[in-house]
């Protein structure tokens, strides 16, 4: 099916979390991890979202150019033409794109867009994420609101987040006061509060509740989701059921099944994946590099095996073990079978 329109994107949010599922987010950075989640997605028969960050784009623009948007474009681009392959809707996102970056990132992926639009061709991208999260609230929002603005004039859903989700990610580490990992029912009103004043726009908004982006173990990434339910049930009390967030989970490495399902429970639609799934595509790589050793390289001054060398040999098993876990994702966060194809 073509990527989601602005329509469908909405149906898809609208039924997760009415049903209380969530979809993946996968990060990508090259045509081959982009097709490894079109693959899990389809294999599970789950709707979902690819997205790449600004590192993900720098890279696929190639190392000698290194232009983060021209990337994104590139792998946009790509998906539209290989998801009409696939019988699953698909979304397209951008990821944590701090203040200092939105110039040479998000704001000409929208420009982009207003192109495609104006020539009468489908949004590039359906959402993108301005992560203000290192900024005061205020500024943050000063910033979020004029953006959300343009992005609904163009049907394209913003993604904020409020707190700060600890770690590393794409080479950017959060630091920060411990209680700035857990955004407080205060805060979530007044980014309600803020973003409202656009009339009919929709937002994502990732309020943080103890996540820490990276490689963790289980157990040792201490989530508190009761913050989610305490800041929803304060929306509500405010302005009704129509008033709740459409939550986004980031930094989800080492949670447990319980935490994500108590997540999703209290509105996440929306998990962000990366690490697990860079260490799902890396590892089949790296087992195949030791196995053929003598193989791929030219070991005393012999040939090798083109046969083992072959890129397309390990990037098709890096490609399958990345979808497999793209799989895995999928029914942790009770999406296998949501499809809206199926509905």
């Amino acid at each position: 099916m073509p990527v989601a329109d602005y329509e469908t994107y909405c149906k898809m949010l609208d039924r997760a979390l009415e049903k209380k599922f969530a979809y993946p987010a996968i990060n990508v950075t090259s045509l081959t991890t982009a097709n490894a989640v079109l693959k899990g997605l389809a294999e599970s028969r789950c709707d979902g979202i690819i997205q790449v960050s600004t590192g993900g784009g720098a890279f696929a623009s190639g190392s000698s150019v290194k232009e983060m948007a021209l990337g994104a474009i590139s792998i946009a681009e790509h998906v539209h033409r290989a998801a009409e392959r696939y019988d699953i809707c698909v979304a397209l996102h951008t990821d944590h794109c701090q203040a200092d970056k939105l110039d040479t990132f998000v704001i000409p992926l929208i420009e982009e867009t207003e192109k495609r639009r104006a020539a009468g061709m489908p949004n590039l991208f359906n959402s993108h994420m301005f992560d203000g999260s290192a900024l005061p609230l205020t500024e943050n929002l000063d910033i979020a609101v004029p953006l959300l603005e343009r992005c609904h004039k163009n049907e394209i859903i913003l993604e904020i987040e409020v707190g700060v989700v600890g770690g590393e990610e794409d080479g950017v580490t959060a630091e920060g006061p411990a209680e700035k990992l857990y955004t407080t029912p205060e805060d979530m009103l007044e980014a309600a509060k803020r973003m409202n004043e656009v009339k009919g726009a929709r937002y994502l908004v990732a309020a943080t509740f103890g996540n820490i982006h990276g490689v963790y173990k289980p157990g040792h990434v201490k989530l508190k989701p009761s913050i989610l339910r305490d800041g929803q049930e304060a929306l509500e009390k405010t302005y009704g059921k129509e008033g709740l967030f459409y939550l986004v989970f980031h930094g989800g490495s080492g949670s447990s099944l319980e935490e994500i399902h108590e997540a999703v429970d209290y509105g996440v639609v929306k998990m962000n994946i990366d690490t697990d799934t860079q260490y799902a595509f890396t590892r089949p790589i790296a087992d195949h590099m030791l196995k053929n050793y003598d193989g791929v390289l030219k070991v005393d001054g012999e040939v090798g095996n083109k046969k083992t060398y072959d890129p397309r040999v390990y990037m098709k098993m890096a490609e399958e073990a990345m979808a497999e876990r793209v799989k895995v994702a999928v029914d942790n966060l009770r999406g296998t079978g949501t499809t809206l194809a199926d509905a």
